[in-house]
């Protein structure tokens, strides 16, 4: 597993990832491509050229790139254009050349990767855009696809959004069912802070403003409001007074994510990020180079 960089937008090449694709292949392949092998092309040579069908915030590239040479290592790739760049509709994005059956078997799977992770990355950047000018950071959950979770969290971030926790490795959270087991919020952070590292912050869940006094009272590093009624916010953020960070989340989409960014508060988390994103229009063109 890698653990990436808050806010970091490199490729997060890992063992983990090459698994992924290995799979995506195998479950696509399984013991052969019938088609492709039926129509025996040899040694024929040829250029796929990806386009874009509809607008898009490009992301995956080089998981594109990883998913050919897997199946050949002599397929040659070149970008068009980079993640992250907004590309129109007609674009060609990303040439792969080299054997044309290799194109043809792994034009599907390396399509999918890139139309899960640009479909993410421009819904991302919808929201991103909206909150220009605010001081606030917008951030994903670990609402993912089994499996996808740092692919999808790297595309949140191309699309200009910012990772919550990676995994229940990396963070302190202190949800509801965790404050119920623990006998209340109190309890629950004391029991914490005896057992993590000092340098580890910790952040609880709460849904009250009686709650919020509570979290403040306990020392809590970060206070989530979950679910909150929008009318009792900017009362949240008059009673922590800075005194820690206020994370809201809980039904945030487009209409409603301006007034939660007005009222002060330091994160939006949104699980819509990644599970509420449709896969974007891309296709493949396949042309020969030799006969």
């Amino acid at each position: 597993m890698v653990t990436e960089l808050f806010g970091e937008t490199r490729f997060p090449f890992s063992l983990q990832i090459d698994r992924l694709i290995e799979m995506a292949i195998d479950e696509d392949v399984g013991h052969g491509d019938i088609t492709t092998q039926g129509l025996d092309f040899g040694n024929q040579q040829g250029r796929g050229v990806i386009v874009a069908k509809e607008n898009l915030v490009l992301a995956g590239t080089d998981l594109v790139g990883r998913v050919f040479m897997k199946i050949d290592p002599a397929i040659e790739i070149k970008k068009e254009r980079a993640d992250g760049d907004l590309v129109d509709a007609g674009t060609a994005v990303l040439t792969v050349e080299g054997s044309m059956a290799a194109l043809l078997i792994g034009e599907r799977t390396a399509l999918n990767f890139l139309q899960r992770m640009s479909g993410i990355a421009t819904h991302v950047r919808r929201y991103s855009d909206l909150l220009s000018g605010f001081p606030v950071r917008l951030v994903d959950t670990r609402k993912t696809v089994p499996g996808w979770r740092v692919l999808e969290k790297y595309a949140v971030r191309v699309g200009g959004a910012s990772n919550h926790r990676m995994g229940l490795y990396d963070g302190v959270l202190i949800k509801d069912n965790h404050i119920a087991a623990a006998g209340g919020i109190s309890q629950a952070i004391e029991r914490i802070r005896n057992r993590v590292s000092h340098l580890i912050r910790i952040e609880i869940e709460t849904s009250t403003l009686g709650e919020v006094e509570e979290a403040l009272t306990a020392g809590v590093d970060v206070i989530m409001l979950d679910n909150m009624a929008d009318a009792e916010i900017p009362a949240a953020v008059a009673l922590v007074n800075g005194r820690a960070m206020l994370e809201v989340s809980g039904r945030v989409d487009h209409d409603r994510i301006l007034y939660l960014a007005s009222t002060g508060i330091n994160i939006i988390s949104s699980g819509a990020l990644t599970h509420a994103a449709r896969f974007v229009d891309l296709s493949m063109d396949v042309g020969c180079t030799n006969f």
